[in-house]
């Protein structure tokens, strides 16, 4: 099987700057979730164009209410890696060979969507609190790197 060259580093040298600038716009997307317990963005590029954004919350269809009278997440609520990744799916866009960017690593559930979806890099600023997920992406190679933001 012949692997194919993604350029999964555009902005060559200057990637570290361009990956702070992405992570701030999942972090602005994140404001848009519902959710009260933990607001979480995402989005993927490909090449140097955004194609898809998401963030957590309920389905499309349900009340925007993600948590439940105990203040616990209500289990159909959609992770902001799934959401990104099922709205390009309904694109025209292929994220095979694109970075993600989220807020917070990724869980076991959205690495294996990661994988399948053919994403080469995911890029994070706060580590989850399980972090299988991240070890799940490094096994099939995929690129994790976690940042932080001097500004905040």
């Amino acid at each position: 099987m012949v692997e194919k060259d993604y350029d999964i580093h555009p902005y060559k040298h200057r990637q570290p700057e361009f990956d702070k600038q992405y992570m701030r716009i999942a972090k602005i997307w994140a404001q848009n979730s519902y959710c009260e317990r933990k607001k979480v963005g995402a989005i993927i590029v490909k090449g140097k164009m955004i194609i898809s954004d998401g963030y957590n919350g309920t389905p499309s269809g349900f009340e925007n209410v993600c948590e439940d009278e105990n203040f616990k997440t209500k289990p159909y609520v959609l992770h902001a890696e799934a959401n990104a990744i099922t709205k390009v799916a309904k694109s025209n866009y292929s994220s095979e060979g694109a970075t993600l960017y989220v807020t917070t690593s990724p869980c076991m559930e959205c690495s294996k969507l990661i994988i399948q979806a053919g994403i080469k890099r995911v890029v994070f600023e706060e580590k989850y609190h399980d972090t299988s997920g991240l070890d799940l992406l490094g096994k099939v190679g995929v690129e994790v790197v976690q940042i932080k933001l001097d500004d905040e």
